[in-house]
């Protein structure tokens, strides 16, 4: 092991790219860092005040989770989809959240099912739900879609959507399944599909998940296509 790659593995180190990860995947989840957007190093570690050691661990861990991209003769940027695989992605999160829903509602323990419950009543609270305005759910524990892939027991479902997509799809579901009376709609779906699993009705289950993660695709597709055609200055196809 080099000096350069002892460095990194400090404890020091790792606890600042680890918040510096934190603050940027936030960043560019809420849209601070919008889609596309070019970021350097220097920027960076000017903006956070952090050497480039712990910005480059947390800028790698960045890219694992697809949150930036390297693109050839322009440097690192944060990810932006077309519309092709934006709709890809949410096929795939369709299948296996489906999956997912209809597991839990083999294995969820009572004491799980408590827990998405107080997840919601949390949720319910926010002021931007109140007013209808957006759904924002906060990562892992406090994220709805989080709480029912891990009630799957599923260890291979986990590592797909708890960890290789997560990001990724959290980033789509936050900016753009706000509109009209979607925020409101997604809550009560939730609710309903918590009403199943709890019931122990796995078909219900994963077809009420399947119906509002359909519904999540259909209203994201709209939203990013108008912000493809006031980028492009175009009706979007």
């Amino acid at each position: 092991m080099n000096q350069a790659t002892s460095d990194l593995n400090t404890p020091e180190v790792r606890t600042l790219a680890e918040r510096v990860f934190n603050q940027l995947q936030e960043a560019i989840v809420r849209g601070d860092l919008a889609p596309g957007t070019k970021i350097t190093e220097p920027g960076l570690s000017k903006s956070y005040g952090i050497s480039r050691g712990p910005l480059r661990e947390a800028m790698r861990r960045l890219e694992v989770h697809r949150l930036i991209e390297r693109v050839p003769h322009v440097g690192a940027r944060v990810v932006k989809l077309s519309m092709k695989e934006l709709l890809e992605l949410f096929d795939v999160r369709e299948a296996l959240e489906s999956m997912a829903a209809r597991l839990a509602a083999e294995h969820m323990t009572a004491e799980e099912i408590a827990g998405l419950r107080e997840v919601l009543a949390l949720h319910e609270r926010q002021a931007d739900l109140k007013r209808g305005e957006a759904y924002f759910q906060r990562e892992g524990d406090l994220d709805f879609h989080y709480r029912i892939v891990q009630g799957s027991h599923n260890r291979m479902l986990m590592t797909i959507l708890c960890d290789d997509l997560y990001y990724l799809v959290r980033l789509y579901r936050t900016q753009f399944s706000a509109s009209g009376a979607r925020p409101q709609r997604a809550f009560v779906e939730h609710h309903r599909i918590v009403d199943a699993i709890e019931s122990g009705d796995a078909e219900l289950a994963e077809l009420l998940m399947r119906r509002h993660v359909s519904a999540s695709r259909a209203n994201v597709a709209e939203r990013y296509a108008e912000v493809l055609e006031q980028e492009a200055g175009q009706p979007a196809s």
